[in-house]
């Protein structure tokens, strides 16, 4: 499946481990279960480019892993079809950083040997956003890392090899009232993606050789 006032991005250390520092949700109420409900002027006053110049502590974080069949709700509900990660592929994620959303670049490959529908275009490296956690507004029962690969995909790739390079954080995990300010917010969480991948520490990552390029 993936910007706020006094937003801020910074890292601490807890232990061993590099943990991603919640940004302030100033302008937000608390649902039942204590989650942040972003008001519209949290919605409407977000920066459209996040975290450092170059990607600090704890990125990059490297994700890969066969794509697996999610709960089938990205492209059907909120018009953004997303290609979920094996549980086991997880750990990097949740031993460095918080749940929430973030931006980085993806790539989906064949196994070697095996016939592809894909076309040269989609087993590029291309920008994707994260949606790292337990997705509130869905009321997940396991965390999941879905992925939004920014491209248009004329076919299914259930099955293929997907790598994630995850370089920024965007915004935490928020639990949306209404469907139409979730999908708001994820075309936002795109665009913040673009720019702030946009910046050449973050292009460069687009030929990093964990990919296949």
């Amino acid at each position: 499946m993936f910007g706020l006032l006094s937003f801020l991005i910074s890292f601490f250390k807890m232990g061993d481990v590099a943990a991603v520092a919640s940004p302030s949700v100033s302008d937000s109420s608390k649902d039942s279960a204590g989650l942040d409900v972003p008001d519209e002027s949290f919605r409407t006053s977000r920066p459209d480019i996040v975290g450092p110049d170059v990607p600090d502590v704890p990125f990059p974080i490297k994700l890969s892993g066969p794509v697996q069949h999610g709960f089938g709700r990205g492209s059907k509900d909120l018009g953004c079809p997303t290609a979920n990660l094996p549980d086991d592929s997880l750990p990097p994620m949740i031993n460095a950083a918080k749940t929430g959303v973030y931006y980085g670049y993806a790539q989906v490959t064949p196994s070697e040997g095996t016939p592809s529908s894909l076309s040269n275009q989609d087993v590029c490296v291309l920008p994707m956003v994260m949606s790292f956690g337990w997705n509130p507004f869905y009321k997940n029962e396991r965390m999941t890392a879905e992925i939004h690969i920014m491209h248009e995909f004329k076919t299914d790739f259930y099955g293929y090899n997907m790598k994630a390079l995850v370089l920024g954080y965007i915004r935490p995990e928020l639990h949306y009232t209404s469907r139409e300010a979730l999908i708001e917010d994820i075309e936002f969480d795109k665009k913040v993606a673009f720019k702030s991948l946009a910046r050449p520490a973050y292009e460069k990552y687009a030929s990093d050789p964990f990919f296949t390029v």
